[in-house]
């Protein structure tokens, strides 16, 4: 049977896009898991590679245990979860068969010493071999579950952004929507730019608002024009009035 190779790069990157969207992709355990190994569980959030191997986020049951990506491996499907198999029963030896002279060693041929399996004794000539004198092998240790890590706290994300003339910012945590974009005035919007210190980024903003200054400038001199044109209108009105007195 051969061993299970653990999640690729190509996989966990799928795994993690698929969470991104909400999903919780299934997984299989590989032997490296333990008594939990071909359980299926789901998993929920990955962490970073960097601060632990462990960063695979899994629900099994009701606990949610971190894994590195060689305990699992991408659920087939249709797999259906299998028990680990129980530790092998300790076998008793058999009792020893009857002696012949012939398979003693001559004295004159001395034989190298060489560390045999402990086999049962009886306790008299005459009597037969008792179970408590048969020395058995000692069962296999259990692997002890995993103990449960706290689940990290999903990622604080704000976007500012700038489309149609208006700036907007919003703020998410994970796929919690904290705050729906909402309107804000091109300075608070360039003070926000100011922080971040990226060659390019201040530039660009500075070209959106400058962009915005001669737009509104020439906005304004178009409405002066047409209020010119009204304020002498109404001088020719009060002409007009006055001669008419």
């Amino acid at each position: 049977m051969g061993v299970a190779r653990g999640l690729s790069t190509e996989e966990l990157t799928t795994i993690r896009d698929g969470v991104s969207a909400g999903r919780k992709p299934r997984v299989q355990f590989t032997e490296s898991a333990g008594q939990i190994a071909g359980q299926i569980g789901q998993v929920v959030s990955l962490g970073d590679p960097a601060e632990s191997d462990e960063f695979v986020m899994v629900r099994f049951g009701r606990d949610e245990l971190p894994f590195s990506p060689a305990d699992l491996q991408v659920a087939p499907k249709g797999a259906t979860a299998r028990k680990a198999a129980p530790p092998p029963a300790p076998a008793q030896a058999a009792p020893p068969g009857p002696e012949f002279l012939l398979d003693k060693p001559k004295p004159s041929l001395p034989k190298p010493s060489v560390a045999a399996p402990a086999v049962p004794q009886p306790k008299d000539e005459d009597g037969p071999v008792q179970k408590d004198d048969v020395i058995a092998p000692a069962p296999r240790k259990a692997t002890p579950p995993r103990a449960a890590k706290a689940k990290p706290a999903p990622a604080l994300t704000v976007t500012l952004a700038y489309g149609e003339g208006e700036w907007t910012v919003a703020a998410a945590q994970g796929s919690k929507v904290l705050a729906k974009p909402y309107v804000i005035r091109p300075a608070e919007a360039l003070r926000m730019v100011s922080l971040v210190d990226v060659p390019g980024v201040q530039e660009a903003v500075e070209q959106i608002l400058s962009a915005e200054r001669a737009e509104a400038e020439r906005e304004a001199q178009r409405l002066r024009a047409e209020l010119a044109e009204v304020e002498a209108r109404l001088a020719e009105l009060g002409e007009a009035g006055g001669s008419a007195v």
